[in-house]
């Protein structure tokens, strides 16, 4: 079955909220069976909301349409939803209730725009809304099933798990099943040539490469009567990959990220770890201590931006910083060490480099950048060269950093 999707809201289009649901509806309709083919954002406009979404029923089975759910004159999704269904409105005495009961108990004046959102198209399967106000609705035609959802990623995710997953799982026949290989350390262009020969043959599992910053994902993707069946299409070739790649596989898991990765890898070594950060300003500590269970692994964070820091709190060498500057393998060298001294640790990462835009010179180019790592007192050092603005150059750096304390951990076990 084809699902398509129309997201409505003149913030869309003019850039002022991020669309995450397009990401996480098409994410999800995939893993349920659905092939989705078109995607549009429109904004708060009858006309056009109105032909939009009879295109839409014409060309596919289910149509999903998210926002315009509120009570202001400019929420049109529902009125509009009903009228090229041929559907009247009627006002929902379930949701009415549910209504009342939000404002009273926040103590919030209810005014009557808000009453618009009980009104329900005739017939059709009204979503309760758990997190908001707006509940959302099912109205099923001859040509096509239409569900509404609520705008706000909050309560949009909520409705569609609790109430849309359970009816389209009852529309649909096969069941798509996805595991994602993750890799750090490898190249986009090196990983798709390494599997070149798998992509060139695949049928039943797929195979698709996603770039990361400082990491690439294969997701292999399988279709069958049930998610067990669909899994054991997958399982040879995730087996496949993980042969081919060895070590660069940081996991298969869909919520592991390469964080997560690194401290449960030092956690299982019974190894702490500490950040020196020049350029990258604190994102490396602040990507680690963001995984759960990383105060059993994290001791410290130096943030050393000037060279003075450098030398006071790390012990940079005052001659190391005249010869060979803050930006160089013995500067990264120096942080490292004296980050593992300084804060008893048994592994240490240090960053400096020329995030730019300035600074960078012919011989010191901007995104050079210079990364330390000291797993029980042996230091390697790596020099990169990264490209883009000052937010990508520093969060390239970091992505390196953990791959480079992911490598080191592991050779040192």
């Amino acid at each position: 079955m084809v699902v398509e999707f129309i997201f409505v809201g003149t913030e869309l289009l003019l850039g002022n909220i991020v669309n995450t649901n397009a990401a996480y509806l098409s994410e999800k309709c995939a893993g349920l069976g659905l092939s989705c083919y078109y995607q549009t954002v429109v904004g708060d406009n009858e006309s056009r909301l109105t032909g939009i979404l009879q295109t839409a029923m014409d060309r596919s089975d289910i149509v999903i349409l998210s926002g315009g759910l509120g009570p202001t004159e400019d929420d049109l999704t529902k009125e509009v939803a009903a009228k090229v269904c041929g559907k009247a409105l009627y006002m929902h005495e379930p949701s009415r209730k549910a209504l009342e009961s939000y404002f009273a108990e926040r103590g919030i004046e209810l005014t009557d725009n808000n009453w618009k959102q009980a009104m329900m198209p005739e017939g059709a399967i009204v979503l309760e809304n758990r997190n908001g106000t707006a509940p959302g609705a099912i109205i099923e035609t001859d040509r096509a099933k239409v569900i509404l959802l609520p705008g706000p990623p909050g309560e949009l995710y909520a409705m569609f798990e609790e109430s849309a997953v359970p009816y389209l799982t009852g529309l649909t026949k096969e069941v798509i099943f996805s595991q994602t290989v993750k890799l750090c350390g490898v190249g986009e262009s090196k990983a798709e040539t390494v599997v070149k020969d798998l992509i060139d043959a695949q049928t039943n599992p797929t195979l698709a490469t996603y770039a990361k910053i400082g990491e690439v994902h294969i997701r292999v993707t399988a279709k069958a009567d049930n998610e067990k069946n669909a899994g054991k299409l997958v399982a040879p070739v995730v087996k496949e990959l993980k042969h081919r790649f060895g070590k660069a596989v940081y996991t298969t898991e869909e919520d592991t990220t390469l964080e997560k990765a690194v401290v449960e890898l030092l956690a299982s070594g019974g190894l702490t770890v500490t950040c020196a950060e020049s350029c990258t300003g604190g994102l490396l500590s602040g990507r680690l201590i963001n995984v759960s269970g990383a105060s059993d692994v994290y001791k410290a964070g130096f943030v050393t931006y000037s060279d003075k820091a450098k030398h006071r709190l790390l012990g940079v060498k005052k001659s190391t910083l005249k010869k060979h500057g803050a930006v160089s393998s013995r500067t990264a060298r120096e942080m490292a060490q004296g980050a593992a001294r300084e804060a008893e640790a048994d592994a240490a990462v240090s960053v400096t480099g020329i995030a730019g835009p300035g600074g960078g010179t012919q011989e010191k180019p901007v995104g050079l950048v210079y990364i330390g790592c000291s797993v029980r007192g042996k230091v390697t050092v790596k020099k990169y060269q990264f490209s883009g603005s000052r937010s990508k150059i520093r969060e390239s750096a970091v992505a390196a950093a953990l791959t480079l304390l992911r490598k080191c951990v592991i050779e040192a076990s």
